[in-house]
C-alpha cells in the first residue's frame, strides 16, 4: 500500500507548527492533524480571563526566522493569550503552513502495521491515513480534569473548566461566581475577574507559593531595541538551564550574610518573571534548609500584602517549600482577598460535599452561584497520550506500557513503538524549559534524525530497550537531586482528580537543557547508537548507550 504521507504530525500548537515548518523545508510529504478549529494549541483552548504566558515575550517567540523576528511586535513583556494566538496564526500564514493542516480532526487511534512498515491513523470523524512516521505534538497540559464531586453535571447555571472557557466573553457583572482551584490558572483567573463580579468565592484545596509577575507594556522604542538584540537574547536563553533569561546565582544561600540575602531576594521579588524561582541561589531548589529560608521570606511578603492575618495564613503553604511545585506568577493576587466581595473557603477545613443545581454544598454551608469555574488542572503530559489508542509492535498499547509511569529514550522515542517521535513527550528536556526554546531543540533534533533516515533510505527505527532503561534511571536520578522530585505535583504525575498514581516516574527532565542538549548531540555525532535502524535488527538490543557527558 502506498503511504498517504511520509509523516503525520498530531497537534498544531507551538510545537506542531514548528515541526510543520521544518518538514516543509525538508520537502517531506506530511500532514498535521489538529482537533481544534484553528492553530494555537494551548493558546486556542484556554480562553479564560487573565490567561497569559509567564515567559518574557521576546524569549517565547520562534527564533528560526530573522524575517519573522523583524516583522512581529509584542505589546507586553508577558503577552496575553489573544496576542499569542494571533502570533501563531501569523506564523502559520506567513510560511503557508495551513495547506498541510486538517482541523477538527481529533485522533482516535494509531496502530503500527508491521506489514505496511508504518502507522495506520484514524480520527473520530471517520478519516483514516497511512504514514511511515508519526510525530506527536499533543501538548503537556491538554487533558483537563474536572473534580470528582458528586453532582458536577447537575448545576443549572454556567459552569466550565478553564481549558474549555466559552469563546465569547462571559459577562461577570453582578454575578455570584465560584472558582475551584488556586494553581497557576486559578491565580490568573481570580486576579482578573475579582473586580468585575458581584461576588467571588474561591475554593482552595492546597495553597501555592505565588510571586509577582510584574508585567508592563513594551514601548515601540523598547521593541526596536529588542529586535536589535535577538541574537544576544537567544544566546542567553540557550545557555541557561531552563531556557529563560534567568540563570542561577552561583552562591549558596547560607554562605551569604542574612542582610545581603534580603537585599538579593528583594530585588528578585520586585523583578519580573521567573527570576524569583529560576534566578535564585544555586541551592534553593536542592537544599531543604536553603529553601526554608527563602520560603520564610516569601511568607513574610504574603503577610504584608493581606489585611486579615487569618486569611494570610490560609494562603501560605505549609506542606511544601517555595518552587518545589510550579510557581504561579501573579498580578495583585493576594490583594484580591482584601476585597469585601471576595471570600476564601479552605476545603481542607470545610470540604465540598457536592455540586447542587444552584451552587456548591460544603459540610457546613450551601453556596448559591450563577457561575462555577473549575481551575482544577490537567492529567499532565501523559494524559493526552492516554486518550488515544496507540498500539505498537505485537499489540502493545502505550497506555499499558506506561501504566506505572512513562518509559522513553530521551523523551523522544519509545521502545516497541517504531517510527514514533514524541516531540514534547514525557521525560523530554523540552517539557521543563521555556517551552518554545525547548521544542526548537527537540524538533531540530528530530528533523535531523528524519533527514538522516530519509537520506540513507532507512524505513524503520525504534529506541533500544537499553537506551530506554538508561534514560529512565537518569531521569529519576536528576529528579531526586531536586526538591520538586519529592513533592506531589504534575511534575511527578500527581493529580487528585486522576486515579492513576505513577511510581518513581518523573514526567519532566530535571537535568536542564544544557545536559539534555549534550545527550542529543552525542546521539547525532555517533550515528544514533540508542536506536535500531532496521526491522531485521529489532530483537537485537544494542548494549551501547550514551553516557552523561556533562558534569553534574
Amino acid at each position: 500500500m502506498e503511504f498517504d504521507h511520509d509523516a503525520i504530525v498530531i497537534g498544531a500548537g507551538v510545537c506542531g507548527i514548528y515541526q510543520a515548518y521544518r518538514l516543509q523545508q525538508m520537502g517531506v510529504r506530511f500532514l498535521v492533524l489538529e482537533q481544534a478549529s484553528d492553530v494555537g494549541g494551548t493558546w486556542y483552548w484556554n480562553r479564560y480571563p487573565g490567561c497569559r504566558f509567564d515567559s518574557e515575550s521576546e524569549t517565547y517567540g520562534y527564533s528560526f526566522s530573522e524575517e519573522l523576528l523583524k516583522e512581529w511586535d509584542w505589546s507586553e513583556h508577558f503577552a496575553p493569550r489573544e496576542e499569542t494566538e494571533r502570533y501563531l496564526q501569523f506564523v502559520v500564514d506567513k510560511f503557508d503552513l495551513r495547506q498541510h493542516m486538517r482541523f477538527d480532526s481529533r485522533l482516535k487511534s494509531a496502530y503500527w502495521d508491521d506489514k505496511l512498515g508504518g502507522w495506520r491513523i484514524a480520527t473520530h470523524d471517520g478519516q483514516s491515513y497511512a504514514t511511515r512516521f508519526l510525530l506527536t505534538a499533543i501538548g503537556l497540559l491538554s487533558s483537563p480534569t474536572l473534580p470528582r464531586y458528586e453532582g458536577v453535571e447537575s448545576f443549572e447555571g454556567l459552569s466550565f473548566h478553564t481549558y474549555h472557557a466559552p469563546r465569547d466573553p462571559v459577562d461577570f457583572a453582578g454575578k455570584r461566581v465560584a472558582v475551584v482551584g488556586t494553581g497557576a490558572t486559578g491565580v490568573q483567573l481570580i486576579s482578573e475577574i475579582a473586580d468585575k463580579v458581584g461576588s467571588l468565592t474561591v475554593f482552595q484545596r492546597r495553597p501555592n507559593w505565588c510571586a509577582p509577575l510584574n508585567n508592563s507594556p513594551i514601548t515601540s522604542q523598547e521593541m526596536q531595541e529588542i529586535k536589535q538584540r535577538y541574537d544576544e537574547i537567544f544566546a542567553l536563553c540557550r545557555n541557561t538551564p531552563s531556557g529563560f533569561y534567568h540563570d542561577i546565582d552561583p552562591r549558596r544561600t547560607l554562605e551569604v550574610a542574612p542582610e545581603d540575602r534580603e537585599v538579593f531576594w528583594e530585588a528578585l521579588y520586585s523583578g519580573s518573571g521567573f527570576g524569583v524561582w529560576l534566578g535564585n541561589f544555586k541551592d534553593m531548589l536542592t537544599d531543604p534548609a536553603a529553601n526554608a529560608e527563602f520560603s520564610k521570606f516569601v511568607a513574610r511578603k504574603i503577610r504584608q500584602r493581606i489585611d486579615d492575618p487569618k486569611i494570610a495564613e490560609k494562603l501560605i503553604p505549609k506542606d511544601h517549600g517555595f518552587g518545589t511545585r510550579r510557581v504561579p506568577m501573579e498580578t495583585n493576587y493576594y490583594e484580591v482577598f482584601n476585597q469585601d466581595n471576595v471570600l476564601l473557603v479552605d476545603i481542607g477545613e470545610t470540604p465540598i460535599e457536592r455540586i447542587t443545581r444552584t451552587g456548591i454544598k460544603t459540610n457546613v454551608e450551601d453556596f448559591p452561584f450563577d457561575i462555577i469555574i473549575y481551575a482544577t488542572g490537567f492529567d499532565a503530559v501523559t494524559g493526552a497520550f492516554d486518550k488515544i489508542d496507540i498500539v505498537g509492535e505485537n499489540g502493545l498499547r502505550l497506555k499499558d506500557k506506561w501504566e506505572d509511569g512513562p518509559q522513553t529514550a530521551f523523551g523522544l522515542s519509545v521502545h516497541g513503538f517504531p517510527n514514533l517521535l514524541t516531540l514534547a513527550g514525557p521525560q523530554s528536556g523540552s517539557v521543563a524549559t521555556n517551552f518554545p526554546r525547548g521544542i526548537e531543540e527537540a524538533v531540530n533534533w528530530c528533523s535531523e534524525f528524519l533527514a538522516y533516515l530519509i537520506e540513507n533510505k532507512i524505513p524503520y527505527f525504534q529506541a533500544t530497550r537499553a537506551s530506554e532503561e538508561f534514560w529512565g534511571r537518569h531521569v529519576q536520578e536528576m529528579s531526586e537531586r531536586i526538591l520538586f522530585g519529592k513533592e506531589q505535583s504534575w511534575f511527578t504525575g500527581y493529580n487528585s482528580n486522576v486515579d492513576r498514581k505513577y511510581r518513581n516516574r518523573c514526567l519532566i527532565y530535571a537535568g536542564g537543557q544544557l545536559r539534555f542538549r549534550g545527550f542529543l548531540q552525542e546521539e547525532r555525532d555517533n550515528g544514533y547508537p540508542s536506536f535500531v535502524l532496521s526491522p531485521s535488527d529489532r530483537d537485537q538490543q544494542k548494549t551501547q548507550t550514551v553516557v552523561d557527558i556533562l558534569p553534574s
